[in-house]
């Protein structure tokens, strides 16, 4: 028997699909406008004061000037260092943690997850944790310092925690039987079984890592280390254009240092 839908039905749909619509134009129509923007002509652009639907007079010598500095390729260049490592270590220092908190026959553990847990709510502060990275460990002006300190995230270390206290115990048990030791379990029983936790911890991890730029503006003195958000910051933020600008011929220095902020957002 064929169902056949009542008015209100199509007017239900007709109208979630004209929300759904109205959100994809509203979140959409921002990255549109810096991509229009970044197109468009410099002089054309300074004189527009509306809304942007297309770009005004094609022109890419805002993307020519961005991709000829070469703190651009820098900081992108730094940045996939600090994601790469970075990951690496945040993932395996917070496996190592987590599987050492969810074995009920670890000494101390419950005493150790309350001190953890207890930094989620109070820290020593931002001067005695630049005086411990730059004075006790010497990582100060050093890629290290965006990366050691970092290296476990107390919130993802519960998360993570918890999937593994959700692995049978008697898998381990069974392990331990055949002679197998504790990092034996963790990376071929325990991490192979939390795959969805640990796609999800290298996902959080890797976008912390990306978008991180209050480290490297407390701890990094040298520009040759800044990451991407880094160079962004000087850019967008410093209103820093001056060395994509030097020695530009094609008109009036500001407009273009406008459209090589969009060109910038873009690119990066």
């Amino acid at each position: 028997m064929k169902y056949r839908r009542a008015l209100s039905d199509y007017l239900f749909d007709g109208v979630n699909i004209t929300l759904m619509l109205a959100l994809v134009v509203v979140t959409l129509y921002p990255l549109l406008h810096v991509l229009f923007a970044s197109l468009s002509d410099a002089t054309l652009l300074s004189q527009n004061r509306g809304i942007l639907l297309r770009p005004l007079g094609l022109n890419f010598q805002a993307y020519k000037l961005v991709l000829d500095n070469p703190m651009i390729a820098i900081g992108y260049r730094n940045t996939l260092f600090y994601v790469t490592a970075g990951t690496t270590i945040n993932i395996i220092m917070t496996s190592l943690g987590a599987y050492a908190l969810s074995r009920k026959a670890v000494l101390w553990r419950k005493p150790a997850l309350f001190m953890i847990v207890f930094t989620m709510f109070f820290s020593g502060g931002l001067i005695p944790t630049y005086l411990w990275v730059g004075n006790s460990l010497g990582m100060l002006d050093k890629p290290w310092a965006l990366i050691i300190p970092p290296a476990i995230n107390t919130w993802n270390l519960l998360i993570m925690r918890t999937s593994f206290e959700a692995v049978p115990v008697a898998l381990e048990e069974s392990a331990r039987l055949d002679g197998a030791n504790d990092f034996h379990i963790l990376f071929h029983i325990i991490l192979p079984l939390s795959l969805p936790v640990l796609a999800v911890m290298v996902l959080f991890y890797a976008v912390y890592h990306w978008n991180a730029y209050f480290n490297a503006l407390v701890y990094l003195r040298n520009r040759e280390l800044y990451p991407l958000q880094m160079v962004l910051r000087d850019i967008l933020i410093a209103n820093d254009v001056s060395s994509m600008t030097t020695g530009f011929t094609g008109g009036d220095v500001e407009p273009i240092g406008e459209t090589i902020k969009y060109a910038t957002i873009i690119i990066a």
